[in-house]
């Protein structure tokens, strides 16, 4: 409730300014209260959804929907203030310098006609975004996108030489409402015919029975080598309030049962090796291990046991914070960790080899893509699902290709 109340009261200082900004440009039109309705209702309907429910591990459409329509609204108005909060204070400046200059007032009988266009051009700008929120919403969280990458590698052992691997992460199936579309992301999932199908972690928002009626679509993911998975920060039920310790755990088996019942293989804090005749890469699986306020479960030492330096290692570990602060750096040297956690934030401009942006850069150091150090390869999946604000702009769902190929 407190952080809610802070988020509203960010909500009404923005408000505030904005409706200052559309009552000048009004000029005494009566749109103007028209804008405030609209803004007041938006306010009022998601602290509503949230009060009356204040359980978010509840799945809610409602709620689902007045986050979507909220965030389009705020982003609406975050550009635009912005916008014209640049033009106040460019304004300021100009004021000052007329003041010392000693120019007559009227010199600057310009300033209301330039501040009404700036401001027009500032709601053309802001549009883009909101148009954009609302589309996601609607299309864009199942525009499935696959991303293929080739990583090169002098040690790779030769068998494995274009071997590949497909990465799918943040499935969060609580969110889905549309089958036939996930359906369809799975079969082109299959259609990429890799040698191995690895997942990253959060199969659910907070409980395992949302994968009730799920389990045929995610059990059909079939890889020669098999469809392997490690656990993410929601699949340990943190997020939801248990009334028993014993529940909780109940909850857990009955997960580990789920992703056997389809054919995963869960791997927890432990490892495992690939082979090809005479060769063989190895597979480590460590459970969630995150930054900051994310849980630390994993244990990439217990995970490794009985591996060497020299031993080519894929790692599985859900939060990519985890590579910076211990995988990169760890004596035995792994080749290439899969992650994904961060979602790109669902919102952002990617235009490959030109530009990428999203929020998640203001919290994460690597957010999505490949990534190189010290020899070894991140990659962090911009996911599979949604949570939170049910859609995806600018940031599609991933389905990751990668080929092993030797240096």
């Amino acid at each position: 409730m407190i952080r809610l109340l802070i988020v509203l009261a960010v909500f009404i200082a923005l408000e505030f300014y904005s409706f200052q900004l559309i009552r000048t440009l009004s000029r005494g039109h009566w749109w103007k209260w028209v804008y405030l309705a609209v803004s007041v209702l938006v306010i009022l309907n998601v602290f509503l959804q949230f009060y009356l429910n204040p359980d978010r591990s509840q799945i809610s459409a409602s709620r689902d929907v007045a986050i979507t329509i909220t965030l389009a609204f705020f982003t609406l108005k975050l550009v635009f203030v912005l916008f014209m909060f640049g033009e106040d204070i460019y304004r300021s400046i100009e004021g000052l310098i007329s003041t010392l200059s000693r120019k007559r007032e009227s010199d600057q009988s310009f300033l209301p006609s330039r501040r009404a266009f700036l401001a027009k051009v500032g709601l053309a700008v802001a549009a883009l975004p909101f148009g954009a929120i609302l589309y996601g919403a609607w299309r864009g969280k199942y525009d499935y996108q696959v991303r293929e990458y080739e990583l090169t590698f002098d040690d790779l052992p030769d068998a494995f030489d274009g071997y590949k691997i497909t990465q799918l992460s943040d499935i969060h199936v609580g969110s889905f409402d549309d089958k036939e579309e996930v359906k369809y992301a799975i079969d082109l999932a299959n259609e990429q015919q890799s040698d191995l199908i690895l997942f990253t972690g959060d199969l659910v928002n907070n409980e395992a029975k949302e994968m009730h009626g799920w389990e045929s679509i995610f059990g059909s993911l079939k890889a020669k080598d098999g469809v392997y998975s490690v656990l993410g920060n929601h699949d340990y039920g943190d997020y939801v309030q248990w009334d028993t310790d014993e529940a909780k755990e109940e909850n857990m088996q009955h997960l580990y049962k789920i992703q056997k019942d389809m054919g995963w293989r869960l791997m927890l804090d432990e490892n495992e090796k690939i082979t090809r005749g005479t060769d063989s890469i190895s597979l480590v699986g460590v459970q969630n291990w995150g930054g900051g306020r994310f849980p630390k479960y994993g244990d990439l030492e217990k995970a490794s046991q009985g591996l060497s330096k020299e031993e080519f290692k894929v790692l599985l570990s859900h939060d990519p914070t985890h590579w910076d602060l211990q995988v990169k750096d760890d004596d035995k040297k792994y080749h290439l960790t899969l992650s994904g956690h961060t979602h790109g934030m669902q919102f952002g401009i990617e235009i490959p080899g030109f530009i990428k942006l999203s929020p998640a850069w203001f919290v994460y150091k690597k957010w999505a893509g490949i990534y190189k150090e010290a020899g070894q390869f991140l990659n962090v999946n911009r996911g599979f699902g949604f949570l939170g604000y049910s859609g995806r702009a600018g940031i599609w769902p991933e389905i990751t290709v990668i080929t092993l190929k030797k240096g």
